[in-house]
């Protein structure tokens, strides 16, 4: 049975950055420290990133309750429980806007047709949940199903795709919105380890969502959900790693994750094979954005033109990388394109 994406949308906090203002605050806050300074000069001029957007504001001409700029001396490193408490109210802000916008463009489908809500994040925690205020914001059914996947980083986009698709397999009549959402910035650790800097030259805020049906869509273009298919590196598991820290959640984002990606790429194809006739006939790619370095080791690994990249490009240009929301932005952003029509 086949099963779509309707629609997709977006959203991001009202506060941007341009990545060389970053840049700067980053060698302002570690200025004497030439080694560290030469070391940011290098990865932010060398992200592909153009600018990002944040909930945090510490940088704005008048911070209301600064986070990690412009702190009293001798001020606390703000705890796990500060900045999962700016989690909250951003992730269901955020959340509920995508919802929202999903509605508010779908031909289909009106709030009282939604019989499951996915919600997708690995920045924060709360019960009962952003599922539970989707279903309260948006007006939802009562006995709408709920479900959360956490803490399963910037793939786990696939994974509610995945399980969406398994819903509309066993009931066609299932409706399901699946949503995204990362507050990334608020764990910035400013310290001068190189996974650090880099974790703090590429993550930024977002959510992204969509609804995902076995019904055909009422309007084009869509995609259609073929198959999926999974693969596990032997290397890199302590290269990408995300723990619960005292002081925000630890982020390892090693600078050797492009070429662990560079050498488990054929691997990770295998169980595609069967469900493409042929690689090569795949006009565009839908790559995960994690970093600029990332997208240029798949591009020569799998041989491909820049413009299959395009959109995974754009949107690590103009939004970063915000986790698992990511790649629904590339797909929105490849979905609009003429190319796509």
């Amino acid at each position: 049975m086949p099963v779509f994406i309707h629609n997709l949308a977006t959203a991001v906090p009202p506060t941007e950055y341009r990545q060389e203002f970053l840049r700067d605050v980053m060698l302002h806050e570690f200025q004497g420290k030439r080694r560290t300074q030469n070391l940011i000069q290098r990865i932010y001029d060398a992200s592909g990133i153009e600018r990002r957007h944040t909930v945090v504001r510490d940088l704005d001409d008048s911070p209301d309750q600064p986070l990690f700029f412009h702190l009293d001396p001798g001020a606390p490193v703000p705890t796990t429980a500060y900045r999962n408490a700016i989690y909250i109210d951003a992730s269901q802000e955020l959340a509920v806007r995508v919802g929202q916008s999903l509605l508010a463009r779908n031909e289909s489908f009106t709030a009282a047709d939604i019989t499951h809500v996915i919600t997708v994040s690995c920045t924060g925690f709360f019960a009962p949940g952003t599922a539970y205020a989707l279903v309260k914001a948006l007006d939802l059914a009562p006995s709408t199903h709920r479900y959360n996947i956490g803490f399963m980083g910037c793939f786990a986009a696939f994974q509610a795709l995945q399980m969406a698709q398994a819903f509309c397999t066993a009931n066609p009549d299932a409706v399901v919105m699946l949503i995204c959402v990362e507050i990334c910035s608020i764990h910035l650790h400013l310290d001068a380890q190189p996974d650090n800097l880099i974790s703090a030259s590429v993550f930024a805020d977002g959510a992204a969502g969509a609804i995902v049906s076995a019904s055909p869509p009422a309007a084009s273009p869509y995609y259609r959900l073929g198959g999926f298919a999974t693969a596990v590196s032997e290397k890199g598991e302590e290269d990408m790693a995300w723990s619960v820290g005292d002081y925000g959640f630890d982020m390892v984002l090693s600078r050797y994750v492009p070429s662990i990606l560079e050498t488990s790429l054929p691997v990770a194809l295998e169980p595609l094979r069967p469900l493409v006739d042929d690689l090569a006939n795949v006009h565009h790619w839908a790559v995960h954005p994690g970093g600029r370095a990332i997208l240029d080791k798949v591009e020569q690994g799998l041989e491909l033109h820049p413009e299959q990249l395009a959109s995974s490009r754009h949107v690590l240009a103009q939004y970063g990388n915000m986790s698992s929301a990511t790649v629904l932005f590339v797909l929105c952003h490849l979905l609009s394109q003429p190319a796509a029509a």
